[in-house]
């Protein structure tokens, strides 16, 4: 009986351990920083807020429209600058490097993401009036935020998810993540407050994101104001290379496969 007790008691402070491992390490299984690889000459912009200058990959543009990228995880979003500028001609474009990504100072938290998002759009849409938001993977949640709080345009979510938390529970199945995590994405909260038209582009064999995480959130939209479209033969990492991705990035119905709506 004193042996049995005592290898409970190994077992509970190994897992207490775990926990304490877990909780520590949750923002490194988040955020990927990556520097900045590509640009040009008048390719990048400083925009400095509270706690840190963030890079901003840039095609300036004087015309009304403008489009804000918000990247994944592991992304170096200014590697996505020329399919960017192929898909939204005459439009400017603002590709923003997350605190700690590219050349931007601070780290990076979900509070953070979302306060530089909102301070972005306000810069962006002093010079231009129409502004689509377009967040990919980690991004999508930023993106949901900011429409939530701000009169896009727009909004494009690529390989989105309802909650982190979510994603974290299937991972992670054995532990309290929903009281663990401190940056929980919640994309689903916000989603209800969106009134911007709205376009789900989502991988049909994602490995990362479940599909019934991206398909609840399109549930999370009024009705009316989101479509799902579902990209066949494509992954989470490769669901760019499809040739449906373009267009339904820029919006043109015309070549994109019957997508459901909420």
């Amino acid at each position: 009986m004193r042996m049995v007790f005592g290898s409970v008691l190994a077992a509970l402070a190994l897992y207490i351990v775990a926990c304490v491992g877990l909780y520590l390490a949750q923002r490194s299984l988040i955020y990927f920083p990556q520097p900045r690889r590509f640009g040009a000459p008048g390719s990048l912009m400083q925009l400095p807020v509270p706690g840190a200058t963030l890079d901003v990959t840039v095609r300036p543009d004087t015309g009304p429209r403008a489009v804000i990228y918000l990247g994944g995880n592991a992304e170096d979003v200014s590697a996505s600058l020329a399919q960017m500028s192929d898909t939204f001609p005459g439009q400017a474009l603002y590709l923003l490097h997350y605190r700690g990504y590219g050349g931007s100072t601070g780290k990076p938290t979900e509070a953070a993401l979302f306060a530089d998002a909102l301070a972005l759009f306000d810069m962006v849409q002093a010079s231009h009036a129409q502004v689509t938001v377009i967040g990919r993977s980690l991004g999508s949640g930023v993106a949901v935020h900011l429409a939530s709080a701000r009169p896009v345009e727009r909004l494009v979510l690529v390989t989105p998810y309802d909650s982190i938390v979510g994603i974290a529970a299937l991972q992670f199945p054995w532990f309290p993540v929903a009281r663990m995590l401190e940056d929980k994405f919640e994309s689903g909260v916000y989603a209800a407050k969106v009134s911007a038209p709205t376009t789900i582009i989502a991988a049909a064999n994602d490995e990362i994101i479940p599909r019934a995480s991206s398909q609840l959130l399109l549930t999370r939209f009024r009705p009316g104001v989101a479509r799902y479209i579902d990209v066949p033969q494509s992954g989470h990492n490769t669901i760019s290379d499809s040739p449906l991705y373009q267009p339904s990035l820029a919006g043109d119905t015309a070549a994109q496969p019957a997508a459901q709506a909420n």
